[in-house]
């Protein structure tokens, strides 16, 4: 006869099948006893190279952002393909950087404590440390535990990671099908307020082209159109000139992208279909841009929540020893 918690572990087993699965297995200090250096290898790496090469840090938010919502929190979005097949050869993952961190952090611990930390848990984890080697701040925990899927496809990350060109209920639902409320979709669009894009498809539709007549978005700032236009995105087939994603302040963490926001100068769909629910422009309005506290606190809080979807523990999937690699 089965016991009550062998009960209660077989329908948790059938909740995570069926949705999102957050944070069961995971805790701080995961590796205290098995690789007790393991944090601080992964800080080490982030102190050593992102000073070099700043920009990396919103790449690797962004990395973890794409991993989780593919097949949850797995590394998945690390694995190589043969047959160009794989997350990191969809075209959202395409521009990706900060791979070679990851493998020399990988490297270093496996050296230490070989076939015990996983690839899911260093992304998370170097997330979270470069960037606050580059902006300072905010800190967000990160419990690991998580191990790492063996499955990878681009038709999965197509089908999952949300477009620039969404509006609002796109995102929404997007956001919720992870476990993600509305509050998280405004507060992690903050990341925006760091890195860098590039002219070209989709964002060069909104200054060109954007109902198929040579026009240009009328949600946009058309002041902001016309620099852009000038200065930065000169033709529509410009795929390589870059842009800041917060111009003024792509370096800084702060309230400058839901400014930006607010002034109509946000430069996805996405970020502008963050004032077209009331809600949410409300929170942006209301509470984000009176209070940095209040946004870094808040943020923190989605950044642990997002990093826990779907996670894989216990015996579920393996321990990488290259990370692009199943064993």
């Amino acid at each position: 006869m089965e016991t009550k918690n062998s009960v209660m572990v077989g329908l948790i087993a059938i909740i995570c099948v069926l949705g999102p699965c957050t944070g069961q297995g995971l805790k701080l200090g995961f590796y205290t006893t098995t690789c007790p250096k393991a944090e601080g290898i992964v800080l080490d790496v982030a102190k050593n190279h992102i000073s070099l090469a700043p920009e990396l840090a919103a790449s690797l938010i962004r990395m973890h952002f794409h991993d989780c919502f593919v097949r949850g929190c797995d590394g998945s979005v690390l694995l190589n393909s043969s047959n160009g097949n794989a997350e990191k050869d969809a075209i959202p993952n395409q521009t990706l950087r900060g791979f070679s961190l990851i493998d020399k952090a990988k490297a270093a611990i496996e050296k230490q404590c070989p076939g015990v930390v996983s690839c899911a848990d260093i992304l998370a984890l170097i997330a979270r440390d470069a960037h606050l080697v580059a902006h300072g701040g905010p800190e967000w925990n990160v419990p690991t535990g998580r191990r790492d899927g063996r499955i990878s496809n681009s038709s999965e990350a197509l089908a999952n990671i949300p477009f620039p060109t969404f509006n609002f209920s796109q995102l929404s639902a997007s956001f919720a099908s992870k476990g993600l409320n509305n509050k998280d979709l405004v507060l992690l669009s903050g990341a925006h307020t760091i890195g860098i894009a590039h002219c070209g498809p989709p964002f060069s539709n909104r200054l060109y082209n954007f109902s198929g007549k040579g026009d240009s978005d009328p949600s946009m700032d058309k002041n902001y159109v016309a620099n852009l236009k000038k200065n930065k995105c000169k033709t529509p087939s410009d795929n390589t000139t870059i842009i800041e994603m917060d111009p003024g302040s792509f370096r800084t963490f702060d309230l400058s992208y839901y400014q930006r926001v607010k002034q109509r100068r946000g430069l996805f769909q996405s970020d502008a279909a963050l004032l077209t629910d009331s809600a949410s422009k409300s929170y942006i309005e209301n509470q984000l841009l009176k209070s940095k506290n209040e946004f870094f606190t808040e943020f923190a809080k989605s950044m642990e929540k997002m990093g826990q979807i779907g996670v894989l523990t216990g015996s579920a999937g393996e321990i990488r020893r290259q990370c692009s690699l199943v064993n």
